[in-house]
């Protein structure tokens, strides 16, 4: 618990990731790792856990309205959609255009679209 980051190296690629977590007491510290490390924002919503999905909208949305990270592309992944009942893309997505996948960690499914997409930009 906390944050964390890690290395992915593809080809001659390395990707830098953190993991800032999205506990309440963290998500005030957001803005200010976006603006010194990232490129991109990187959000995993939990797609089995729809009463929390508001909740989550709210972050997000409070997030990408600073004026700092204007111009900031957001990649939205959908996880643990191999849990039935998990939401769709279109229910994650119907707030601004991103760019969005949907993954189960846990069965590994489209992490490697993920991980090209990143590799591509």
């Amino acid at each position: 618990v906390g944050f964390n980051m890690m290395k992915v190296t593809i080809g001659n690629v390395t990707i830098k990731q953190w993991d800032l977590c999205g506990q309440p007491r963290f998500c005030s510290m957001w803005e200010r790792y976006c603006q010194r490390f990232f490129f991109l924002f990187m959000y995993v919503v939990d797609a089995a856990d729809p009463d929390n999905l508001s909740a989550s909208k709210s972050e997000i949305h409070d997030l990408l309205s600073k004026t700092s990270l204007n111009g900031f592309p957001l990649l939205v992944l959908g996880n643990k959609i191999d849990k039935p009942g998990a939401l769709s893309k279109e229910a994650l997505t119907d707030y601004r255009e991103v760019c969005c996948f949907m993954i189960s960690c846990k069965n590994s499914t489209n992490i490697d679209q993920v991980i090209d997409w990143l590799v591509s930009i």
